[in-house]
């Protein structure tokens, strides 16, 4: 067949001529709103005994529940191997995939109906798991179906270039998508049904005939197109059809791929269909229904179902009529929903441009190009930002399919959909965030639930920082429930049948495995986050173990913070910690002894680690202090160790500035001494570069430093002198570390620096008052003037009368 025979056959208005006797191959694409119209046409013409559709025939037993009122698409069909949940495929099914009308109608009509596919057992086995990588995983598990129907040669792209289209998906809706239905809607209720009930079969089959020539043409232009275990899966699909038409007659529709449709009407033996099927391994697998998303069926969703607008498509596939005038009105409710000014007179307009656009381009109808070209002009007048909304809500969309609650599943699916129910945390496709007070019981269970399921790599949701109360009786969360999650609590199935038992198990397996001490702490964090009562001993024992054989005071000290994570946590949500407050008050003697000797010899690298470590202790001791009788506390060990480190010259520099800043920031060290600590680390006598990274402890990145250095005139001035004496041969190479520790200060905050050092310093023994310039901050003068327009202020805080000269003012 020759390439403009190709174009003929598939010329919108065609009506080709073949015979009305079954079996009837019923060539489709995958999701395509046309393909279904003109599936249920064909179905009521013909009225066929039987349906054999392509997907795994293990799902046969599961085709009722599809007429269940409580299933509402989209959804797909979940295999899985029973021994590795990890090797899964997906067979998704919209409202307007052919599929999916095929089945409703065969059940609607009492009309058995099968799945003829190469079986899950077979095709699973076959695949190789996928590497986990970013990006990979279960959202990376293939759709059989679609993996392997979708050829190396995209035959809907041929197609479209043979007609002479430069784009496949405009091709497709001119001669598929914007065929008129003639019909009314199928008492199923499915969408428009695309024939009368008298259309001869004929009719009904035409572009079947027409999309089977052009495919044949294909199948002989370019064979299996690149794709050689088509043939095993036609060969399974040709031993079906015979099983069928010998238990059915010749009366029988076969909706596949219509790649496959060549195949199936080829002339074989059943001796070499076998043949090609013998020695394919086999798993034990499992098969159930799943939600799905239409961000799912979207190629830019990472997940290649085919179709680049399910949203679009859905809406074709449920307007009966008008559907450009009905999309414009989605389109004006969801941006007025937005606050924005959408009239009537903006609707008819975006209709009229999108019409004039469509014959101006010479299509039949207006399409997405053409309504989206309307919609930017009319709507969001020309910017791309509102556009991008109508694209994310409307032309993709967020619609979650739903299953009932008969569907099999595995123990701890079920489970958790009942904690969801209770916890009234209903899965949603769209992301969301999700703030708790854990002071209430019902905002605690919810927390303890995502815990759990993050402990289960069941990643429903992420915790992100709250935008109220940073109090440790508020969680955020963002939450997003993808379909692939199916697959992850398949997973974690077998560690036990509820989200409990499940991450308790897990918990205590991590625990024994676990060989860093870090990774334990973290996990002793999880367990009292996730409220896990039966693991904590377990990890309390393996935390005491590699605590008393880790010498490494680094280790010790990635180890504590989440141990004093754990005890604030601990004592919001009600949860003995005794054992680790015994454990952790452990850690921290043991780093006040050793961290004094590890900090000395560092290069560069080593230095900027511990310095962060010693920051984190710091902040952990904050959590651990007892509260013991003064001098004989955790806190005043730990403030020995910061001033053994802030004057021992062999520690590195940005240690000793980190120490004594946070020394200062206690009230632990008068501003005298910090002013003298820091003349030492910057005399001449000291090397520019350790200097430089004494600064960089000190005042550097967000710790607040450029604040201190402009209200404390002393300690800038020290800054100023030293750097302005800084040999010219060295000051290149502390450069870079002096860039990086002002340039992380606020825009102000270097501005003001700026003015102050252009002023230049006060003059010794200057006041505030005095006719010298100021320097700003707290010099060695007081600004009275200002300190008394603050006092009326502080009066009016704090509710006492003002004075008598300050009332009269």
């Amino acid at each position: 067949m020759s390439g403009a025979a190709v174009a003929g056959a598939m010329t919108p208005g065609r009506t080709a001529t073949g015979p009305a006797a079954g079996p009837w191959l019923l060539g489709v694409r995958h999701h395509g709103p046309g393909s279904a119209r003109a599936v249920l046409a064909a179905l009521r013409a013909a009225r066929p005994a039987a349906v054999l559709i392509e997907g795994p025939p293990e799902a046969d037993a599961l085709v009722p529940l599809a007429a269940d009122p409580r299933m509402h698409p989209p959804v797909a069909l979940l295999a899985h191997a029973v021994d590795d949940p990890g090797r899964a495929s997906f067979w998704p099914m919209a409202a307007f995939s052919p599929e999916w009308v095929a089945i409703r109608w065969a059940l609607d009509h009492d009309v058995p109906v099968r799945f003829i596919d190469l079986p899950a057992a077979h095709s699973l086995a076959l695949k190789e798991p996928a590497p986990e990588e970013p990006g990979e995983g279960p959202e990376r598990a293939e759709h059989a179906q679609e993996e392997e129907v979708t050829p190396v040669v995209d035959p809907i792209r041929v197609l479209a270039e043979t007609a002479g289209y430069d784009d496949p998906e405009r091709w497709w809706e001119d001669v598929v998508e914007h065929r008129s239905p003639t019909g009314e809607r199928d008492d199923g209720g499915m969408g428009p049904e695309g024939a009368a009930p008298d259309d001869a079969p004929g009719d009904a089959l035409a572009p079947f005939v027409a999309l089977a020539e052009a495919m044949s043409a294909l199948r002989e232009a370019y064979g299996d197109g690149g794709q050689p275990r088509d043939a095993v899966r036609e060969a399974y699909m040709r031993i079906q059809l015979r099983t069928a038409r010998k238990e059915f007659g010749d009366e029988v529709a076969v909706v596949c791929g219509a790649w496959h449709v060549p195949a199936l009407a080829a002339r074989t033996t059943l001796g070499a269909d076998r043949a090609l099927l013998k020695g394919l391994p086999k798993v034990r697998t499992d098969l159930t229904w799943v939600p799905w998303t239409h961000r799912r069926l979207a190629r830019q969703s990472g997940y290649g179902a085919g179709i680049d607008s399910p949203g679009w498509y859905g809406h074709l596939f449920e307007a009966a009529d008008r559907p450009i005038e009905r999309w414009m009105t989605k389109v004006a409710g969801l941006l007025r929903g937005e606050d924005r000014f959408v009239s009537t007179a903006h609707v008819i307009e975006a209709v009229r441009l999108a019409d004039t656009l469509a014959a101006l381009r010479g299509r039949p109808l207006a399409g997405l190009g053409e309504t989206t070209d309307a919609v930017r002009a009319v709507m969001c007048e020309g910017s791309d930002v509102p556009l991008a909304l109508v694209r994310d809500r409307l032309i993709v969309g967020e619609s979650l399919g739903e299953v009932p609650d008969t569907t099999p599943a595995v123990p701890l699916q079920r489970d958790l959909t009942r904690s969801q129910r209770t916890l009234r945390l209903k899965p949603e496709a769209s992301e969301r965030e999700l703030d708790l007070d854990l002071r209430k019981e019902t905002d605690a269970a919810r927390s303890r639930l995502l815990h759990r399921l993050r402990l289960l790599d069941v990643g429903w949701g992420d915790p992100v920082a709250g935008r109220g109360s940073t109090g440790t009786f508020r969680e955020s969360w963002r939450l997003s429930w993808e379909p692939e999650l199916h697959v992850r609590v398949a997973e974690a199935g077998v560690w036990g049948t509820t989200v409990l038992t499940a991450a308790t198990a897990k918990a205590a397996s991590q625990a024994v495995a676990a060989t860093a001490l870090a990774d334990v702490t973290a996990l002793a964090e999880h367990c009292l986050l996730a409220g896990l009562p039966d693991a904590l001993p377990v990890v309390m024992k393996a935390l005491a173990d590699r605590a008393a054989l880790d010498a490494d005071v680094g280790h010790l000290a990635d180890a504590l913070p989440a141990l004093a994570r754990s005890l604030r946590y601990g004592d919001v949500r009600s949860t003995d910690t005794a054992a680790l407050t015994e454990v952790a008050a452990g850690l921290a003697e043991r780093i006040c002894v050793g961290l004094p000797p590890a900090c000395t010899g560092l290069d560069p690298d080593g230095a900027e680690t511990l310095r962060g470590q010693v920051e984190a202790v710091h902040g952990a001791i904050g959590l651990l202090d007892t509260g013991a009788e003064p001098g004989t506390g955790l806190r005043e060990r730990w403030d020995a160790v910061l001033h053994k480190l802030a004057a021992r010259d062999t520690v590195a520099g940005i240690i000793r500035g980190r120490a004594t800043r946070l020394l200062l920031d206690e009230g632990r060290l008068p501003e005298d001494e910090a002013a003298r600590l820091m003349g030492l680390a910057l005399s001449p006598g000291a090397p520019p570069a350790d200097a430089a990274a004494w600064i960089e402890g000190f005042v550097g990145g967000t710790s607040g430093g450029g604040m201190l250095l402009v209200h404390d005139e002393r300690l800038l001035g020290l800054v100023d002198t030293w750097l302005t004496g800084v040999p010219a041969d060295r000051f290149t190479g502390v450069l870079p570390l002096l860039r990086r520790t002002f340039s992380a200060y606020e825009p102000g905050v270097r501005r003001t620096l700026g003015e102050l050092v252009r002023r230049g310093p006060a003059p010794e023994g200057a006041r505030r008052d005095d006719a010298a310039p100021p320097t700003g901050g707290f010099g060695p003068g007081l600004d009275r003037a200002r300190a008394d327009a603050v006092e009326p202020v502080l009066r009016l805080l704090l509710g006492r009368p003002p004075e008598p000269a300050e009332a009269a003012v």
